[in-house]
């Protein structure tokens, strides 16, 4: 697979070969595909434990309805809906309850023991200003962040954004995100 294709035509090919038989592609499918179904959870404000059942929820249902999903192109915007309603449907049973908007600590402060043992005071400083942005580019941020080939229709669907707007947003987040970091006198560039 050429490391410069899509996310959707590196999971189509992968959903392809699986509905072939070879069950070892979903593996591939889940370790490209998981990072962006895990910010779209937490997107719905998920906290951590219902984002992981989402997610699990939604591979358990890919797995069953394989065989009628039509167009494999279309499995990447499937697992995100899928993700989505999933969320919802926790986030109703559980009562709303949330952590962080987006899953990530408010302020240095209230990182975990095991957080503050994998991150470096620069990241903790990082997500603080990042925290500070507005939540559609905190979202946006975070889903783009961790696909190393982003797939503008997949994330498009993920934030309920247009797709021509993905890259404008993306170039202002970033610059707004560069200027707070530049002016913190903590920062070390």
């Amino acid at each position: 697979m050429s490391a410069t294709a899509s996310l959707g035509a590196q999971a189509a090919t992968a959903f392809i070969a699986y509905r072939e038989g070879d069950r070892e592609r979903l593996r591939e499918l889940v370790a490209l595909l998981t990072p962006l179904l895990w910010h779209t959870a937490r997107a719905q404000h998920a906290p951590k434990e219902v984002a992981e059942d989402a997610i699990q929820t939604a591979w358990l249902r890919l797995v069953d309805a394989a065989d009628s999903i039509a167009d494999p192109k279309g499995v990447v915007s499937w697992l995100v809906v899928t993700v989505k309603r999933e969320s919802w449907r926790l986030l109703r049973l559980r009562g709303r309850e949330t952590t962080s908007e987006l899953g990530v600590p408010e302020t240095a402060d209230e990182f975990t023991p095991e957080d503050r043992a994998i991150t470096s005071d620069q990241q903790r400083l990082l997500w603080d200003h990042i925290n500070d942005l507005p939540e559609r580019c905190r979202a946006l941020l975070r889903v783009i962040a961790f696909a190393a080939t982003p797939d503008y229709a997949s994330v498009a669907a993920s934030l309920g954004m247009p797709v021509g707007s993905i890259g404008p947003t993306r170039g202002r987040c970033l610059a707004k995100l560069r200027n707070t970091l530049t002016s913190d006198p903590r920062w070390e560039a």
